[in-house]
This record gives C-alpha cells, structure tokens and sequence, in this order.
C-alpha cells in the first residue's frame, strides 16, 4: 500500500488476524545492501583485517516509488467493518538504473515511504510456507502487465472490458486470495470477473531463477594460492566482473581455475581470488554486475524496515549486482561468515567457514561461545522475532574478529502462522540476538549456506494524529528528563 491511501489499521488488523494463526543498494566501495546487510568492520581474524564484512550475495535492489495503477477492492474481515482499499500495480526505481513493476503479496502490512527493498528468494519470505507460491507466479505470468492485450484478456475472463486499472485490480485481487488467504472482491464488475478466472485458472509454477548470484558470498584461507571458488549464477547473458578496487597495487588478481584473469561471466562461471604468496593478512571484493530484465515472480522485501512484501510482474533492463570476498592469513584461525534469513525456523542462520590452521572460537555480544576446528564449518541459527529488526554482531573469543549484520525478518502474512506461534497472538523469536538460545549444528562441507494501497481506511487519520500526538509527548518527556537532570546535577 501506498503511503497516501495506506489503511492505519493494517497493523491492528494484522495482529487481530494473527489471534486465529499469526496469522544494487547502492553501488559503492566494497559494500552492498543486502537482505542481510552487513555492517561495520572484520578486524583481526587471527592476524589478518578486512574493512568490510561481506555483503551482497546478489540481485536487484530498488526504491518503491508508489502504487500506480490501480483500482478499489474490498476487503472483508471477521468481527470488523469491510475495508475499501486501492489494488494494483506498484512501481520501483532500480539501484544503478532500471524500473520494476511489482504486486503486493502481503495485504495487511503498510508500505513504508520510500522504502529500499532487495530481490529475495521464495524461502525467506512468506512465500517460503505457501502451497500457492507457484499459482501467484503463473497469474503474473497470465495476466496484466505481461498481458497487455486487454481485449484478449477481458475476452477470456468472460468481461465486457478491462482498463489498466481494473486489470491490474482483478490480478492484485486474485493474487491477495493466494498469497494472504483474504477474503477480497474487486468493486468493478469486470475486474471482479479477471480475478475469479485467474483464480480458477491457476496452475503451479516453478520459482523463477534469481537476476544474479553469488555463491558463496565470502572465501577464505592463505595467501600464495587461488581462493575460491565463488560460482556466478544469472539469468543474463553476461555480467562483468570488477576486481577488488586496489588489485594492481596488491597485485591480486580475479582468475578462473586454471589462473587466467577473468573479466566477464555467465551462469556457471567460477571465480578465484588469487592472492600473491606473501601477501599482509587482509581482505579483498569483487564484484560482479549485469543488466537484465529481473525475471517475473521474483519477490522483493524491505532491507532494513519492514514494508509490504511486493513480487514482480514486470521489469525493464535493469542493473543487478554481487558481491563476494575473500580473507586470508598467514597463520591462525581464518574465518569466513555468511548470514541468511531462515523463515521457517524464524531466525538468522549464521554459517562459519574456518580455513585456517587454529581453532575459531566466537560469540554472539558475550553469549555462548562456539568452536569452528580448523578446515571445519558451523552453523548457528539466532531467534528472530517476526518483523522485528535485529542487529547482531558475531565476535571472536580470541581475537578481535568482529562483523556485524542488520536486517528485518519479514516472513509471516497475516494468514500465515509464524514458527511456534500457531493460534496466538504473539510474535516468534526474542530480542534481536537472544543467543542464550541460538542452536549450533556441525555441517561437514562449507555454506551459505502498501497495505496494497489497500487503503484510504477512514481510520488513517484519526491514527496519524495519535501518532503526532505521542511523538510530541515523546519529545516533550525527553526534554523534561533532561532538565530534571541538569536541575538534579546543579544541587
């Protein structure tokens, strides 16, 4: 949902509902909006440094620019009035240059005003849990914008005629009864008529391959050698690969198995970072960028902050990106950590790689300590609690290894029952790193591992004066703290 006609209530609604079953950022240095964005410094593993955690594992990332087109639906809920809503078509400027067109597959969740999203799989994101997931990708496919013939399309719903507008709110409208199990009707007649067919037409279809990826996203282990590999998959026909931003004077090289310099990859490509024998301790990133058309029924979730979950139905030439790092030391334990968002046990996985010659042992801000043997590999999985941002730092024992991570879980639709939470009205997980409870597992390889506009609630701005209301009280109460304090500190 837009911001404007965002229905004020979503929220309440969505918590009301979970009562019956919870219910290329931008380009620059070496770092990359995720949806895990990492954050802050790697210092200090064993001997080596990096100034940057790793990043991107890859894909488009891009602003929401608003819902629009669109026409009305409404919604009906249990023990409440019916909610009249805009449904339709949102769009999104792309990272680096490109346009996206996206539905909403999330109704009673607001957007957010100008909120940065990233391209993100099916299983980190409610569609991880839903059967209907491959029903939604054959609608987009089916019908309007990838449909843009709107006679041949009303023809076959059995309508008189379709606009773009009730197009796109008969699709959003079939798509919300497989996505959010709602109860929605669209109010134009033949809009109606578009989502009763395209509901009743719908088949499974298969997640669509991601933009571009990278995987794994970091490698590490000693200079002198190749490290890697890190294996390039895109839909493109081809992207270029950038080395790290001081190769020549570091002389570290982006080779392929056989050590020549690669420039440019397809799907399938492996990359290595070849790191001259004697090399100080560091880090080092490449990046991988292309442009291509963002496949239809790829889904997009909020960076940083939760905003309506959205899921492409059309997409312009578009600029995608990756990112992938190496460490490497001389002696010592040489960690390597990536992060992935694991909705159906509702937490952050985190996946350490030790390639070094010791022990790794770290922790989660003084939690528990865990051990990765040297050439081992662990995976600890930290509760996250449903649309809850976290940020959590993983920090060596030992040493001063520290990396850093910030996102949101956003998994769970209204209908859509969160991990152990089915039939409450309480949100999964604890604090943003409840390690206390983090669960350890050996892994013997390495790893990565608006409302939809639905709104124009006459509720809104009664909410948005509350919100005022308690912003101003809020800052009236911080300033009365402090010149009681400053009173206090005078006597």
């Amino acid at each position: 949902m837009s911001s404007d006609p965002a229905l004020g209530a979503g929220r309440a609604a969505r918590r009301s509902l979970r009562g019956r079953g919870h219910g290329l950022a931008r380009l620059a240095s070496t770092a990359l909006v995720t949806g895990l964005v990492a954050a802050g410094a790697l210092t200090g593993a064993g001997t080596a440094a990096a100034d940057e955690a790793p990043a991107h594992q890859g894909g488009a990332t891009a602003v929401l620019d608003g819902l629009k087109t669109s026409d009305k639906a409404v919604i009906k809920t249990a023990g409440a009035d019916d909610l009249r809503v805009s449904a339709g078509l949102f769009e999104m400027t792309v990272d680096g240059g490109g346009k996206l067109k996206t539905y909403c597959i999330d109704i009673h969740n607001p957007t957010q005003p100008a909120a940065e999203y990233k391209e993100t799989p099916w299983a980190q994101s409610s569609l991880g849990k839903n059967e209907n997931a491959g029903r939604i990708r054959w609608i987009l496919q089916h019908s309007y914008p990838q449909v843009d013939d709107l006679a041949s399309l009303a023809k076959a719903a059995g309508a008189d005629s379709l606009t773009e507008g009730t197009a796109a709110a008969g699709t959003q409208v079939a798509i919300w009864r497989f996505s959010d199990n709602a109860d929605v009707t669209a109010v134009n007649e033949d809009a109606e008529k578009l989502a009763d067919y395209l509901q009743g037409a719908a088949k499974n279809s298969a997640e669509p391959q991601a933009s571009l990826t990278v995987s794994p996203a970091v490698v590490s282990g000693q200079a002198g050698g190749p490290l890697g590999p890190v294996t390039v998959h895109t839909d493109a026909a081809e992207a270029a690969v950038a080395p790290p931003a001081d190769a020549v004077a570091s002389g570290i090289k982006i080779t392929d198995k056989d050590g020549n310099p690669v420039s440019k990859a397809t799907d399938g490509t492996e990359l290595y970072f070849d790191v001259p024998k004697g090399a100080a301790d560091g880090t080092a990133a490449l990046t991988v960028q292309a442009t291509t058309s963002v496949p239809v029924g790829r889904v997009f979730t909020g960076v940083t902050t939760t905003s309506q979950t959205q899921i492409l139905a059309g997409s312009s030439e578009s600029v995608v990106s990756a990112q992938a790092t190496a460490t490497w030391a001389a002696k010592g334990p040489v960690p390597a950590v990536t992060a992935q968002k694991n909705c159906a046990k509702g937490s952050v996985d985190f996946t350490v790689t030790n390639s070094g010659d010791q022990p790794f042992r770290f922790s989660f801000e003084a939690g528990t300590d865990f051990t990765v043997e040297a050439g081992g590999t662990k995976t600890v999985s930290v509760p996250v609690g449903e649309d809850k941002a976290y940020d959590i730092t993983l920090g060596g024992v030992d040493n001063d290894f520290k990396q850093n991570f910030k996102g949101v879980l956003d998994c769970v639709t209204a209908s859509t029952p969160a991990p152990g939470d089915e039939g409450t009205d309480t949100q999964a997980g604890a604090s943003p790193s409840p390690v206390a409870t983090a669960a350890a597992a050996d892994t013997t390889g390495g790893g990565e591992g608006d409302l939809a506009a639905t709104g124009g609630s006459s509720a809104t701005p009664v909410i948005a004066g509350v919100a005022v209301v308690l912003v101003l009280l809020g800052i009236g109460t911080m300033v009365f703290l402090r010149r009681k304090k400053s009173a206090a500190g005078a006597q």
